[in-house]
């Protein structure tokens, strides 16, 4: 009897902190996609005064963000370079630093598709 009232006081606890839980993940992808966007678009600015206010404003870092953040499709150094924004390109190949293949390999990138206005 006791296992089940304590079950029953865990699912009572866990049903609204889970909804609370999926609904700022909700507006946290919008804030997120909004965020990538414009890292992405200072990126291809190349100002790297822009670029760097982008970073902190979302509080970011430099190395994060050169490692896990592909904008339409390419990683942000190559995305940059593409668009001849060789200043952005190489602030964030030098914050990359040392990093071996393997390193590389095992991180998750996050991809944001946006249109330039």
């Amino acid at each position: 009897m006791t296992t089940i009232k304590t079950t029953l006081i865990a699912l009572a606890t866990a049903v609204p902190a889970l909804a609370f839980s999926l609904t700022s993940q909700a507006t946290t992808s919008s804030y997120m996609d909004t965020a990538l966007v414009e890292v992405c678009k200072a990126a291809q600015s190349n100002n790297i005064l822009k670029l760097q206010s982008a970073i902190k404003s979302y509080h970011l870092q430099n190395k994060t963000v050169a490692l896990k953040v592909m904008c339409n499709g390419d990683d942000i150094i190559t995305f940059a370079e593409k668009k001849g924004a060789t200043k952005t390109a190489a602030k964030l190949q030098k914050s990359v630093g040392g990093v071996s293949i393997t390193d590389v390999a095992l991180i998750e990138k996050i991809n944001v598709t946006f249109t330039e206005s």
